[in-house]
């Protein structure tokens, strides 16, 4: 008798670990099932709202859409400050603004700024040709 209820006392506990590993599991398993973003459709209201409120300032369209190749000279993008921009300050603001917006040689339309206004774009070229 002393053997039969250890035998039982033994599954019991090994049961009872076994329903507690699986419950462990099972949250696991919930985690990784979890979504990791939210959709959003048309005409419904977003959770937060983190777009820009209000126009940007030439530093941050540089910062965000500018850096990339003003920044670092690629595809022979003028640096902010540098003196070849003399050439292109030569032509007019209206001009450089309106290269900016419709692209120009290997600089796409709004450089990759495609939410950028018009006057965020002149902001960002006067802040790239502060100083020259």
């Amino acid at each position: 008798m002393k053997k039969f209820t250890f035998a039982l006392v033994l599954m019991t506990t090994a049961a009872i670990a076994n329903v507690a590993a699986q419950e462990a599991d099972n949250e696991a398993i919930k985690k990784r099932l979890e979504p990791v973003g939210q959709v959003y459709l048309a005409g419904a209201q977003a959770a937060a709202d983190t777009g820009p409120k209000g126009p940007r300032t030439g530093e941050q369209v540089y910062q965000g859409a500018c850096f990339a190749c003003h920044g670092t000279g690629a595809l022979d993008a003028p640096k902010k400050g540098d003196a070849a921009w003399k050439p292109r300050l030569a032509q007019g603001l209206d001009v450089l603004k309106k290269h900016a917006i419709e692209g120009i040689r290997s600089m796409p339309p709004r450089g990759t700024c495609g939410d950028c206004s018009d006057d965020e774009i002149e902001a960002a070229i006067k802040f790239m040709t502060e100083g020259v």
